[in-house]
């Protein structure tokens, strides 16, 4: 795990870029689809990455803030804290 951190570090904001298109539309840059694994690994670095370096609104999945119809209050995130890692 400590592995995978200290790469996600090393992640420049041009790779996670092409990680992210990979992993969109299945393929590398060079045409050759991702394996299922290369798949998750990489969207694991992209969200990873989008939680180190992106505010919240911006990150992949973000969908605003819930409201539940029978309360005024919102429904908190618990998946995402806002504060940066």
């Amino acid at each position: 795990m400590q592995a995978f951190i200290s790469a996600i570090d090393e992640i420049t904001p041009e790779v996670y870029e092409k990680l992210k298109l990979a992993v969109e539309i299945g393929k590398w840059e060079d045409g050759n689809r991702l394996t299922p694994e290369q798949r998750t690994t990489s969207m694991q670095a992209v969200i990873a990455w989008e939680m180190k370096n992106l505010p919240e609104d911006q990150r992949t999945g973000y969908m605003g803030e819930q409201h539940c119809s029978s309360k005024s209050e919102p429904i908190p995130n618990i998946l995402f804290s806002s504060g940066q890692s």
